[in-house]
């Protein structure tokens, strides 16, 4: 019988890097990494490490996303005005459908846990 290993984080994984699309950018000029460490094999659960530079951009998401902030601070803002402060050691959830803004005000580097539900019919 085979054992499914742990994924541990601890482990040297390539750094995808990136920046938010530039008709999405609303401040500054941000960059982002990625270093997936995980995905199932129905390409519905990921985890990993992400990091950004300062900036602000508009964000629509698919997915259910847990994150953790490892370090830096951010303030996430939904469509309609609300808004949450998060810094070095806070946990949330965005869930599917959340539509707002992303702004990095000090460099923030998070772990995440994404679920990308199927689409309906």
């Amino acid at each position: 019988m085979t054992t499914t290993a742990i994924v541990d984080f601890r482990r040297n994984r390539k750094t995808e890097e990136s920046a938010p699309p530039a008709d999405r950018v609303l401040e500054g000029q941000p960059r982002t990494s990625v270093r997936n460490y995980f995905s199932d094999p129905s390409s519905q659960f990921f985890a990993g490490t992400w990091a950004s530079t300062v900036g602000k951009w508009k964000i629509e998401y698919t997915e259910h996303e847990f994150c953790h902030l490892l370090e830096g601070r951010v303030v996430i803002t939904s469509a309609d005005g609300r808004r949450w402060q998060f810094q070095a050691g806070d946990a949330w959830v965005i869930p599917a459908g959340f539509a707002g803004t992303w702004e990095t005000v000090e460099p923030a580097r998070k772990r995440y846990a994404i679920f990308e539900p199927k689409p309906a019919g």
